[in-house]
């Protein structure tokens, strides 16, 4: 495919491979801008490989905001579906288990807290499903939270 140029300058007409362009040459020269003897597919073709490879700084930008996105769920939860705490689940094992992970920040302690949620009768798959993911956990969890009845 090559590119070139019309009678509108804020037109360009794709043609195809080997069709001439007005003056009957196949390819698109350039004087001026150091395009002499570069066929314009073959530029273009570069330029989109090489705007298509993610640089190093872009990796670490969208690594480094998946990451804050992580920490804000693992805070906020899901706002769209909001959890309120049922009574019966307030047992004072979980109430226990809830207090000393918010105090000790033993977050390796969410998988006790989801069978001693789920032993209450806590059937409810974002609450369990957060205790039991992966991670990462940081205090002020929306699962501690709101079974200690923190805002």
């Amino acid at each position: 495919m090559i590119f070139a140029a019309s009678a509108a300058p804020h037109l360009v007409r794709v043609r195809s491979p080997g069709e001439p362009n007005a003056a009957g040459a196949s390819s698109c020269r350039v004087s001026q801008g150091g395009w002499e003897g570069r066929d314009t597919e073959q530029y273009v073709g570069t330029q989109k490989r090489a705007a298509s490879r993610p640089r190093a700084r872009d990796r670490k930008e969208g690594a480094e905001r998946a990451a804050r996105a992580r920490l804000v769920k693992d805070i906020f939860g899901n706002p769209f579906r909001p959890v309120a705490v049922d009574r019966s689940w307030l047992t004072s094992t979980v109430v226990s288990l809830a207090q000393g992970i918010y105090a000790d920040r033993a977050f390796d302690r969410l998988p006790i807290l989801a069978d001693a949620l789920q032993d209450a009768g806590c059937e409810n798959a974002d609450v369990l499903g957060h205790c039991r993911g992966p991670g990462p956990h940081v205090r002020g969890c929306w699962v501690v939270d709101l079974l200690l009845g923190k805002q």
